[in-house]
């Protein structure tokens, strides 16, 4: 069991279904993502359909093994373009997040899946359900962006 690097603990029970996005706190909002790093992975949008297809192809500061990000803290001093999902910018972004992704669910309606961390109790459920990118990557550094074609993936729902 490895630590979850989210403090979860003390948050009303299941806020999520009671509180809107906009109304969460920073520590609520937080507490929604369920580390499965999908958000870390390069994403190939079509120009005239809009249509966002996921790669395993990985952030350079993705922890392959944790699913989460080596820099997070000062992530923008690699990444700039590296996107903060906010409860103010949601509506911009909710259409290239993961179909599993929480941010994603709420915005939509929907109800979060039982292996989320905050319904499991636990962090690695999300691992243990085969939702997390854990061992699934490859690397942006060796793979040339031509051939990020080869690479997109199929998400699991």
């Amino acid at each position: 069991m490895t630590t979850d690097p989210i403090n979860r603990k003390g948050l009303g029970p299941r806020f999520w279904e009671r509180k809107p996005l906009t109304k969460m706190n920073q520590r609520e909002w937080e507490a929604l993502c369920d580390g499965c790093g999908k958000c870390c992975l390069n994403k190939l949008e079509d120009e005239d359909t809009g249509e966002v297809a996921l790669t395993c192809v990985a952030c350079r500061l993705l922890d392959d093994e944790t699913c989460r990000c080596t820099q997070y803290d000062i992530r923008h001093q690699f990444v700039p373009e590296c996107i903060v999902m906010k409860p103010n910018n949601i509506d911009d972004h909710a259409y290239w997040l993961p179909q599993t992704c929480a941010y994603r669910l709420l915005w939509e309606g929907k109800p979060l899946y039982e292996w989320h961390p905050l319904i499991s109790g636990t962090s690695d459920s999300v691992h243990a359900a085969g939702m997390s990118v854990q061992g699934r990557t490859v690397s942006e550094f060796e793979t040339p962006l031509e051939e990020w074609e080869d690479h997109i993936i199929e998400e699991p729902s």
